[in-house]
């Protein structure tokens, strides 16, 4: 009996064994040296790491503080790098009743020279838009890969077809010989969606991308080369919502993480709601908690810890990628105050760093509310540099195809303009005339190539940063009527074997070689014309079918004259002899001189573009 009682005495002194924790995930898993933004919360992840305690020794490098959720899976861990740490390596201990349970790597980087200088777009700039895996497939090894739910399958309009970054590198001298200055492909992280995965708006991992398009690196590589030939990378951010299949969505870091309970309720897209002063409180509720679709779970930015790791994903792949903008997605869906919080992290880490928000409406009052230096009444201090300017996407492409009146045609273009006095900074939205969201306007033109060209016209020579869709140069048409797969159609000569090459010309018809050549020249000629990014715009009242604006600065100036009659027409230009009086002018494509008299004849449904000397 003694020998028994002596051996559970010894077993009960006895330490347990500390068990293993396997840590899943830490992110970010790296930070730089030198940022404003110097204590950052890791978010640990790994079953029953709540238990333990995190520990590092490295000079310059000390948690700070630990919180947990109600979910025993996951620590948040809050790292602060001091200015004088240096780059490497950084071993994080977990602890459990004094014996380390687990060892996790982090790393500190040095960041680029000027990092923190660079500079955004700008009206300086010309953005083309494209929805990668329908750009290019430069790479068929990786269009279906293990692990991913969906594979390609080119047939399938809503399915994938196998573009990536691989097509996108393989372009770029494509893009900037077009005269464009900016690229801006639709979201490119992991969506691993069992469906309808093409598009990239249902995120399944915020710090990967999607092995289809390639990996991280080949990100970094695209925009390394890019920045070479003179082309900016613009990231594609959703702040509103995630995937269905977000590694979160199995295992949820809080309770009040997503919306709604987690439990798919659907917005009511009352987006006025935010600034109404009328609007019921269940409204605005519904408008940014509610989900786009089951598949789209609503992120609950309320949560500290979800708002600081959406701002610190966004300072990641700007510092990681080398990004010169971000377009945010949904913007006015998510909540409020930390769209406010998130816009002035990025430009406190970036001064002078681009972003633009989509507020899809066709109220200038509901987009201005979210722009930076904007008095809003309800109190919200918005930060957003730019804007997507819809209300004059609508109206533009309202005016090509109203029959000229009082009140419709061009008239309502130039009473949209007329608004810029509700935006603290007109001249930073971005104008376009389609997006990946819209029908093409070669479409919505039912195929009219004049009218097109009228378009193109605008965009180029009015105020703001012009956004242009791929393909459209070499008017890729699709429905009238929106249906997503097929607007988003494949690029001509992005597939081996394409009956028609949009990069080379080989196989376009007439009417697309006209479209190319034109969109080319416009855009060469908006580059290298300070007139159309910095000066001041004056238009005319429009009169007889035609309208009629200068860009100008001092005694120079740019006339557009847009004709939308059937017939070429006589324009008087008495009307703009503060403009044009003692001047000559010279076509701005061609360079050819054009006498000015009492009158100037304007070619039928054409844009007249005149450099005044």
């Amino acid at each position: 009996m003694r020998t028994i009682l002596c051996t559970l005495v010894l077993l009960l002194g006895m330490s347990t064994p500390a068990r293993a924790i396997d840590i899943e995930r830490v992110e970010p898993a790296n930070w730089w040296v030198g940022m404003r933004h110097n204590r950052v919360e890791l978010l640990v992840h790994g079953k029953g790491i709540a238990t333990s305690t995190p520990q590092l020794t490295r000079a310059g490098v000390a948690i700070v503080d630990v919180q947990k959720t109600d979910n025993p899976n996951y620590l948040f861990v809050t790292v602060e790098i001091s200015a004088d740490a240096m780059p490497g390596s950084v071993a994080i201990e977990f602890v459990e009743a004094g014996k380390v349970v687990a060892t996790h790597p982090w790393r500190l980087d040095a960041r680029e020279p000027g990092s923190a200088q660079r500079r955004g777009f700008d009206a300086r700039d010309a953005i083309y838009l494209v929805t990668p895996d329908r750009f290019a497939n430069g790479d068929p090894a990786n269009d279906s890969v293990p692990g991913m739910t969906e594979t390609a399958n080119r047939a399938n309009p809503n399915g994938r077809h196998g573009g990536d970054i691989a097509g996108i590198r393989k372009h770029l001298d494509y893009l900037a010989g077009m005269g464009f200055t900016q690229l801006w492909p639709t979201p490119m992280l992991e969506n691993n969606q069992p469906q309808y995965s093409y598009h990239g708006y249902a995120i399944t991992d915020l710090y990967r991308t999607d092995p289809r398009m390639g990996s991280n690196e080949d990100f970094r590589a695209l925009s390394q080369e890019a920045k070479a030939k003179g082309v900016g990378i613009v990231m594609d951010v959703v702040l509103n919502h995630i995937g269905s299949r977000h590694w979160w969505m199995r295992d949820l870091p809080a309770k009040d993480w997503i919306n709604n309970g987690a439990k798919f309720a659907p917005t009511n897209h009352r987006r006025t709601t935010i600034q109404d002063p009328h609007a019921a409180p269940a409204d605005r509720e519904a408008f940014t908690n509610g989900w786009f679709v089951d598949a789209m779970p609503d992120l609950n930015q309320r949560n500290p810890h979800l708002a600081r790791y959406l701002i610190q994903n966004t300072l990641w792949w700007i510092e990681y990628a080398g990004l010169s903008g971000i377009r945010e997605d949904t913007f006015g869906y998510a909540d409020t105050q930390f769209l406010g919080d998130w816009a002035k992290a990025v430009l406190d880490e970036y001064p002078d760093f681009a972003m633009v928000g989509e507020e899809w409406s066709i109220n200038p009052a509901v987009v201005a509310h979210w722009q930076r230096g904007k008095q809003n009444a309800s109190g919200h201090v918005p930060h957003m540099p730019s804007m997507m300017d819809f209300p004059v996407h609508i109206a533009l492409r309202n005016a090509l195809v109203q029959p000229e009146g009082a009140e419709t045609g061009w008239v309502g273009l130039y009473e949209m303009l007329a608004n810029d006095f509700v935006y603290p900074d007109p001249d930073a939205l971005v104008v376009f005339a389609e997006n990946h969201d819209t029908p093409r306007l070669f479409a919505h033109l039912d195929g009219d190539l004049a009218a097109w060209k009228l378009g193109m016209a605008y965009l180029a020579t009015v105020r703001g940063t012009p956004q242009f869709y791929y393909g459209s140069e070499v008017l890729l048409r699709g429905p009238k009527e929106r249906n997503d797969g097929q607007l988003r159609a494949d690029m001509p000569g992005g597939w081996t074997g394409d009956a028609a090459d949009a990069f080379t010309g080989t196989g376009l018809n007439a009417a697309q070689r006209e479209a190319q050549d034109y969109t080319r020249a416009l855009f060469d000629w908006r580059k290298r014309t300070p007139l159309l990014h910095t000066g001041k715009l004056t238009h005319f009242a429009p009169l007889d079918g035609v309208y009629v604006y200068f860009r100008h600065d001092g005694a120079k100036a740019v006339m557009v004259a847009l004709n939308r009659n059937a017939g070429a027409t006589s324009l008087p230009l008495d009307r703009f002899d503060a403009f044009l009086r003692g001047h000559g002018a010279r076509d701005a494509l061609t360079g050819k001189p054009v006498a000015l008299g009492d009158s100037l004849r304007l070619p039928t449904m054409a844009a007249t573009l005149l450099e005044i000397e």
